[in-house]
């Protein structure tokens, strides 16, 4: 399991209708990476979380995620993958 977010999200809340994004600590909170690690990290993982910006991109030049499987929460984009 690898979970990446946007640094400047860490600790935040995004809700939207009955959506809720909770970027908790507990659970993104580790290394600080550059993106090109992030995406090394995520080519190995079997399953992610990617919440922001930055961290949806590296899925995506991950080859592991589509434009149609990003959502966005109060314009926050989010996405996961399960490799089975």
């Amino acid at each position: 399991m690898v979970a990446v977010c946007d640094p400047q999200l860490l600790g935040k809340k995004f809700s939207e209708g009955r959506l809720l994004l909770d970027v908790n600590e507990a659970f993104y909170k580790g290394e600080l990476v550059s993106t090109e690690t992030a995406i090394d990290y995520l080519k190995k993982a079997t399953v992610a979380n990617l919440v922001g910006e930055v961290a949806v991109r590296c899925g995506k030049e991950a080859g592991l995620i589509h434009e149609d499987g990003i959502m966005t929460v109060n314009g926050i984009p989010h996405a996961q993958f399960v490799l089975i």
